[in-house]
């Protein structure tokens, strides 16, 4: 029997799932970020400002969600202060229900985009230990866990920017997902692809999704090469197309990042898994191994399909496609319980 990891019978919905506005360090307004995206066939957005959750349902259409959320951060300085040398920690936490605005471990250094408009009415509720924000690894997993018991889903940001050490990123416990790329990094430093570190946490056991954004502050216009927007997405399938829907669609992992190409169809019968994508030049089945399985373009020529044996030993399998373009999509991890594999002797 067919089991579909993608189904071509589940429609996908395009999502920026990080973004700032005019509420923090953007430099548009939460209505032309809403405008911009929906004219480029995004159906989804989350306007991500730092430290200072809003909800922006005014702004939602039938045809197009806001999903509620805002971005953490975590920082040796006490003071929340800036080093572009210091390793340090950001997050987004996206609300699962939509008018939820809870501000997590609330730290007045680090809300400095409240104190600058004198906004602290916004904040209804607050939640969780407002002591100074310490880098350390049980603080970071106190502040995810808070989030979470506080209605929110937590996804681990732009791992290269943030400088932390391998060994951090992995001990860090109760993100959902993990930005695979972030676009506004990425312009920045070209590195900002992160998916050997995803494969390295799915080979030490990680349960982590991954999933693309674009991070856009919108510093130069859109048509400028420097632009941070429309560089990577995350594609995402829910049951239906309503704001509970797609949290539980991103929660279960029923999603992909993208810089560009599309997946039509991941699929297993048997030990066999197939693939169906938009024109790639390059198509990769990881499994946690030295030889992952792929598939290569003769020059000129591009792949739209592929078909793989999985490995017997394969830890997990996942699949990346690159265009010619350079551009990959990346399908999450999945383990071997997932794809009725039995367990891995010891």
């Amino acid at each position: 029997m067919k089991k579909y990891l993608i189904s071509p019978n589940r429609k996908q919905y395009k999502a920026n799932l990080h973004c700032h506005s005019i509420l923090s360090d953007g430099n548009l307004t939460p209505e032309a970020l809403k405008a911009l995206y929906k004219s480029h066939g995004y159906d989804i957005l989350a306007i991500t400002d730092h430290e200072r959750p809003h909800h922006h349902q005014q702004l939602a259409e039938p045809d197009f969600l806001l999903i509620t959320g805002y971005e953490c951060y975590i920082r040796p300085d006490k003071l929340g202060r800036y080093n572009p040398y210091n390793k340090e920690v950001h997050l987004n936490l996206f609300a699962r229900e939509p008018q939820n605005t809870t501000m997590i471990c609330y730290n007045e250094t680090f809300c400095k985009y409240l104190r600058r408009d004198n906004a602290f009415h916004e904040i209804k509720a607050r939640a969780g230990s407002e002591r100074p924000r310490e880098y350390t690894r049980e603080y970071i997993d106190e502040f995810i866990r808070t989030a979470k018991e506080n209605g929110y889903i937590v996804a681990y940001n732009h791992p290269y920017w943030s400088m932390e050490d391998e060994a951090d990123i992995l001990a860090h416990e109760g993100c959902f997902s993990m930005e695979i790329c972030n676009y506004g990094s990425y312009v920045s430093n070209g590195l900002e692809y992160c998916g050997a570190l995803y494969d390295k946490m799915l080979y030490n056991g990680k349960r982590i999704f991954c999933h693309g954004t674009d991070d856009n502050h919108n510093v130069y216009p859109v048509d400028h090469p420097n632009n941070d927007s429309f560089g990577a997405f995350t594609m995402i399938m829910p049951n239906d197309f309503t704001y509970s829907s797609v949290i539980h669609a991103m929660e279960q992992g029923e999603m992909y990042a993208s810089m560009g190409p599309v997946f039509r169809e991941v699929s297993i019968e048997g030990n066999r898994l197939h693939v169906e994508c938009s024109e790639a030049a390059h198509i990769f089945l990881y499994n946690g191994g030295k030889r992952p399985g792929m598939l290569h373009a003769a020059p000129g020529e591009s792949l739209t399909c592929a078909d793989f044996e999985i490995d017997k030993d394969a830890r997990y399998i996942r699949v990346s496609v690159q265009d010619a373009q350079g551009r990959w999509a990346d399908t999450r991890g999945f383990f071997r319980d997932e794809i009725g594999l039995p367990p891995l002797e010891a």
